[in-house]
């Protein structure tokens, strides 16, 4: 008889978590299960496995309960079981109430076919006339609806004759095959239902690939994060393939379009080729500010920092479990990382040694942020938020208010106001002058996986705009909050899935955002509406603007990264 093992059941656990968004929840039981011991294939095991295995196991339980040896008599649409008989009955009760229902059944429609049979015989040579009619007016119907059908069909080969030249006459720049990449002055603000957009399939090599749009392979499982270098025109991706990519454009003035720009790419091994360790994902990663190394953080618990060529610098080795979160400080000689064992830790990059550990958290450490060059903020699953220092050995300020696990935080571009957000619906606002909240934002219905503050406002390049927060939830909204007022500016509707990632361009003037529907949009800050939208074939973990401001980078869970050319 086959049967399965713990081992394969808790890795149908940890990929239903994964795939269903629950991160934190996948890497938290991955690491307690030994998921990484695991010799399961992820190529060998389809998406949704533990739904279908569950699907197929109460279909058979009900099969064994309706089939038996001398009882093959079944209804074609029988629901004689309900699910919660499929769990707590055994076979052989499941087969006595089907059996009695069957019965009852089989009375029920013998008495009835009695009634009928008499009512009938005086109908048949009615019925039968009846039918003869009927046949007729099908055969005209389909007819009819035949000659509609190609009436129809010359009618739109006129309509797309006439639309291709207009579109030739007015439009000889742009290419006729931008099917997936729009713009949509007009869609999707404040108050709006979801909106209807375009499915059309990101491009394959087979496919006519839109000049918007640069697709990069070669990433084997899913892709996490992505981050373009500050300096130089480098876009660095981790994967749950244990690589990370470093991608090369070219140097020279953006005059083509994106599509046809050479890449080179280097791969950043995370593990020995040798090895017959199962793959460690590269959950996090970060350039430090002048663009000369790129840190890594992995599933297995361990840092690497490399050089912009590819080359190894060091491994940062002292974390006890995955690691979420990691930032360089703005100075570039300290490196912050937090993890699921509940710790964060400054690593001196110079030395390649950890400088201070710090154990304040009672769960996963699931963010970090700098204030400063020597303080940071943490958040956890504990609900706690921690704002600590190099050289103290307690919080310099503990923030308590949210009701569930923190998922992300971040230090407002002067790093006097801290934004929070949680599982508990609300994202806070933070100042260390008080010890409560400055502002409660209640206005999403479900979990908020992450914030982002706009690039503007004091000590920014844009000080007279306004500084804005963003906030991207599960319950598919985005909504945009004026800091001053703690009240929504605008909540953006485009998505209908989780939105994980949400990120500000360089002059403050557009949002990009990237959620498990499979679309990338281009938001105007400044009118809540969707500029410009493109479609993949996998749900978006993150989103990335580079330094210019001209391209979107997106990570997808189908295992490829895409690069979107936004010249407005």
């Amino acid at each position: 008889m086959i049967s399965i093992t713990s081992t394969e059941l808790n890795y149908l656990v940890f990929r239903y978590l994964h795939e269903s968004g629950f991160t934190h929840s996948a890497f938290a039981f991955g690491y307690e299960a030994g998921i990484d011991k695991c010799k399961s294939d992820d190529n060998m095991v389809p998406p949704g496995a533990l739904v279908t295995f569950i699907q197929k196991g109460i279909q058979y339980l009900e099969l064994e309960a309706n089939l038996s040896g001398s009882d093959a008599d079944m209804d074609e649409e029988f629901s004689f079981l309900q699910p919660l008989d499929l769990i707590t009955k055994d076979p052989n009760e499941l087969h006595n109430i089907v059996k009695s229902k069957k019965e009852n059944l089989r009375q029920h429609k013998f008495e009835t076919n009695k009634t009928m049979n008499d009512l009938s015989q005086d109908d048949t040579m009615k019925e039968h006339i009846q039918e003869t009619e009927k046949e007729k007016k099908e055969k005209e119907n389909e007819h009819k609806l035949e000659k509609t059908r190609l009436e129809k069909e010359k009618e739109q080969a006129k309509g797309e004759y006439k639309e291709i030249q207009h579109t030739d006459q007015n439009h000889t720049e742009k290419h006729e095959d931008k099917v997936t990449v729009e713009n949509l002055e007009n869609r999707a603000h404040e108050g709006l239902e979801p909106m209807e957009i375009s499915q059309s399939p990101m491009s394959s090599p087979d496919d006519t690939q839109c000049d918007d749009v640069k697709i990069l392979k070669g990433h084997t499982s899913e892709v996490f994060a992505c981050a373009w270098n500050p300096s130089a025109p480098l876009l660095a991706s981790g994967s749950g393939d244990s690589t990370a990519r470093i991608w090369k454009f070219s140097e020279r003035p953006c005059e083509t379009s994106v599509q046809n720009q050479p890449v080179n790419v280097m791969v950043l091994q995370h593990l020995k080729e040798s090895t017959k360790e199962k793959s460690k994902d590269v959950t996090t990663l970060d350039w430090n500010g002048d663009g000369t190394l790129l840190a890594t953080g992995s599933y297995d618990g361990q840092a690497r920092i490399w050089s912009r060529d590819g080359e190894l610098n060091s491994t940062l080795n002292k974390h006890k479990g995955p690691i979420f979160s990691l930032k360089w400080n703005k100075k570039g000689d300290y490196l912050l990382s937090g993890s699921v064992d509940k710790t964060a830790i400054v690593w001196n990059t110079r030395t390649g040694e950890w400088k201070q550990l710090f154990e304040f958290h009672t769960g996963p450490t699931l963010d970090v942020d700098w204030r400063n060059n020597v303080s940071f903020a943490t958040c956890s699953t504990d609900k706690m938020i921690h704002v600590c220092k190099i050289g103290e050995y307690r919080p310099i300020k503990t923030f308590s208010g949210h009701q569930d696990e923190v998922n992300a935080i971040k230090w407002d571009p002067t790093g006097s106001l801290l934004a929070s957000c949680s599982d508990d619906h609300t994202a806070k606002i933070w100042s260390l002058k008080q010890d409560n909240f400055l502002h409660d934002l209640k206005e999403h219905a479900k979990e908020i996986y992450t914030i982002r503050w706009s690039p503007t406002g004091p000590g920014t390049n844009s000080p007279n705009q306004k500084l804005v927060l963003a906030s991207a939830s599960f319950d598919s909204t985005i909504k945009l909050w004026d800091v001053e007022l703690g009240s929504v500016i605008y909540s953006l509707n485009g998505h209908r899935d989780p939105v994980y990632s949400v990120a500000f361009s360089p002059n403050g003037e557009y949002l990009a955002s990237g959620s498990m529907d499979r679309y990338i949009h281009i938001w105007s800050v400044k009118e809540g509406k969707i500029v410009k939208t493109y479609t993949g074939k996998g749900g978006i973990f993150e989103v990335n603007w580079n330094k210019d401001g001209d391209k979107v980078a997106a990570c997808f869970s189908n295992n490829i990264v895409c690069v979107l050319d936004f010249r407005m």
